[in-house]
């Protein structure tokens, strides 16, 4: 998989380059282009802008995903701006005005700041859906009442920001620490998911981001500027059209922008997030034995809730995701009457069972596309800080913090689950077994995280139950 990604990451980074490289190297020329040709091509971005802000909000309120409306309302503020820019070309409807530099400088800088406003916990709600509707309905009102200023006097608007003026560029500052933002999202998302959609949408923010600089450092009679209006375009598809089309599939999955995609939502959704191999290996799981399939689950949400408590980046969330799903794979070639047996195991059956980890490795390797971190945590996830682990009997200086999650969140739930030949163990009396072999089996800090993690979501439990 990291061989296959590397190509798909030289390939991307080149295409985040281009428009710099452009802009400098034949940013300064001197050209005169008609007012035709910019009327037309912003023609064409507020088309695709308002292509992908009706996607994205209507989708989202019908399914009071405010995620998806926060962002439809930002592209819908881009479209309403730049559709008015085209209209307000000097020579086309009207004589000069100020009202193309006001909204070809607010364009990129406004819709960067809705975007980040994704932050904010209380608006990705669905009682904010309805408010965000609201101020998207008031927003485009107001740029219609500029519009219609500029028709019946075009003098009235003043020619803000100037090109290169202190105001211009303090406009630029903010705006490049909107898109750097929005950028560092897409990434985190890219590093979680490796899809290469997420990919896209950063490179179409930096795209939009040289934009910016464009259309703020350089005027109309400078090749740059006009340049500037090309990358506006192809940002806005970039980014748009992943975003829309994710929404389209019906899942709520568009979360490149927003940025607040966790490792918890990998194993919730792992065939959208994580591939058909991973889903196709839990189906076997479930039709060999529904109980394992079952636990690998919850073991892997708890690992990636740990890693996440640690501050694992998320690369090594995804990893821990994808362990965590197959680590006991190598079950599917433990016979089912010692699998699926209603009692405790001999010690010859036992030593069969200990076999499944080198067999889940086999079957991973068989298959191919996973990387060496998985098949790390499928082999070792039964091996202890002391050495008294299987199957290679390993000890905490050969073991990494991933596996030592694992380890630890895969004996919490096989002690909190029932089985036919015992009850199933409380809470605190698995945490407290842990605690007790906290140093000597188990890592004390993978311990305590897990112990914080299900603390917290008991409190919300009896929040909720009062």
């Amino acid at each position: 998989m990291r061989e296959r990604s590397v190509p798909v990451l030289a390939l991307a980074a080149f295409a985040a380059c281009v428009p710099a490289a452009l802009l400098h190297f034949f940013g300064r020329e001197k050209v005169y282009i008609g007012g035709w040709i910019h009327f037309a091509g912003v023609g064409v971005g507020a088309g695709l802008a308002t292509a992908a802000a009706l996607a994205l909000t209507i989708a989202g309120a019908r399914r009071r995903d405010a995620r998806a409306v926060l962002v439809g309302c930002a592209f819908s503020v881009m479209a309403t701006l730049l559709c008015l820019h085209g209209l307000t070309t000097p020579g086309i409807f009207v004589g000069q005005n100020g009202v193309v530099a006001f909204t070809g400088g607010a364009t990129l800088p406004v819709g960067a700041a809705i975007l980040a406003l994704s932050a904010l916990p209380s608006l990705r709600r669905p009682e904010a859906v309805r408010p965000l509707l609201w101020l998207l309905a008031v927003a485009i009102a107001l740029i219609v009442a500029l519009g219609v200023t500029a028709l019946v006097d075009p003098s009235l608007v003043p020619s803000v920001p100037e090109s290169g003026s202190p105001a211009a560029y303090a406009l630029l500052l903010a705006g490049l620490g909107f898109y750097g933002l929005l950028f560092l999202r897409a990434l985190r998302t890219h590093s979680l998911t490796q899809r290469s959609s997420d990919l896209l949408v950063a490179v179409g923010l930096v795209w939009l981001a040289v934009a910016l600089v464009a259309a703020l450092t350089l005027s109309y009679l400078e090749l740059g500027w006009w340049l500037g209006h090309v990358f506006e375009v192809v940002g806005i598809a970039l980014v748009g059209i992943p975003v829309a089309l994710d929404l389209r599939r019906g899942d709520s999955m568009s979360r490149t922008l927003v940025g607040d995609l966790r490792g918890a939502d990998l194993v919730v959704s792992e065939e959208a997030y994580l591939g058909s191999q991973v889903r196709a290996l839990l189906v076997a799981l479930a039709e060999k034995d529904g109980y394992t399939e079952e636990h690998t689950r919850r073991v892997a949400l708890r690992a990636v809730q740990v890693g996440d408590e640690l501050g694992l980046p998320a690369a090594r969330l995804r990893t821990l995701a994808i362990g965590g799903l197959v680590h006991d794979v190598g079950k599917l070639s433990v016979p089912d009457e010692i699998l699926k047996k209603p009692g405790p195991l001999t010690d010859a059956e036992f030593a069969v069972v200990r076999r499944h980890a080198d067999w889940g490795v086999g079957v991973l390797r068989s298959i191919g596309g996973f990387g060496d971190g998985v098949l790390r945590l499928v082999r070792e996830h039964h091996e202890r800080l002391d050495g008294s682990g299987y199957p290679h009997g390993l000890t905490a200086a050969e073991l990494s913090l991933d596996v030592r999650i694992l380890g630890v969140c895969d004996v919490y739930d096989a002690l909190v689950s029932a089985r036919v030949y015992r009850a199933a163990w409380t809470h605190e009396r698995a945490i407290a077994l842990l605690r007790a072999a906290s140093g000597t089996e188990f890592d004390p800090a993978c311990v305590e995280a897990l112990a914080r993690v299900l603390g917290r979501e008991r409190s919300v439990a009896l929040e909720v139950a009062v």
